[in-house]
């Protein structure tokens, strides 16, 4: 019993009146408790919204396998260097298809000229590659504008 007077005593504000002051803490517990919660939402809000947005965006990936193509390279030597290259698009959307089918000749025609004026040296390393497949990403890219391609994926590259 004392100790609930003491416990009363504690509550009670030192001027003495009958209001009894707030408890640091239920403030605590109430601050965390609401801190925890919004922890809680935002990681619940991450796992499943954002994951099922990346995973809709790589279920829309569509592929298309270009024929396999051959070039002599810009040589300065005497001995010629051929390159040969296995080349698919990715897309998001299968009417793309139909305007790469279309625009075939010219997509390979584009690829062939460019290809050609590199040398080995333009492809040595992964930022060679890198520039190679920007370039090419870009190339398709104009040949069927308004559609559009979002990546150039590399299946081969042989220089010999």
């Amino acid at each position: 019993m004392a100790d609930a007077a003491a416990a009363d005593a504690e509550e009670l504000p030192e001027d003495g009146s009958a209001k009894p002051a707030k408890s640091k803490k239920k403030l605590m517990l109430y601050g965390g408790g609401g801190l925890g919660l919004i922890v809680i939402l935002a990681l619940v809000y991450f796992m499943f919204f954002t994951g099922k947005a990346v995973e809709k965006a790589e279920a829309k990936a569509v592929y298309f396998d270009l024929p396999e193509m051959t070039v002599n390279l810009s040589a300065t030597t005497e001995r010629p260097q051929y390159l040969r290259v296995k080349v698919t698009l990715e897309m998001t959307d299968a009417a793309v298809i139909d305007s790469i089918k279309t625009a075939q000749p010219r997509v390979i025609d584009a690829f062939q000229v460019h290809l050609r004026e590199l040398r080995a040296v333009d492809l040595e390393g992964s930022a060679g590659i890198y520039r190679l497949r920007e370039e090419l990403m870009r190339r398709i890219n104009l040949a069927i504008a308004p559609a559009k391609i979002r990546a150039v994926l590399f299946k081969e590259i042989v220089v010999q």
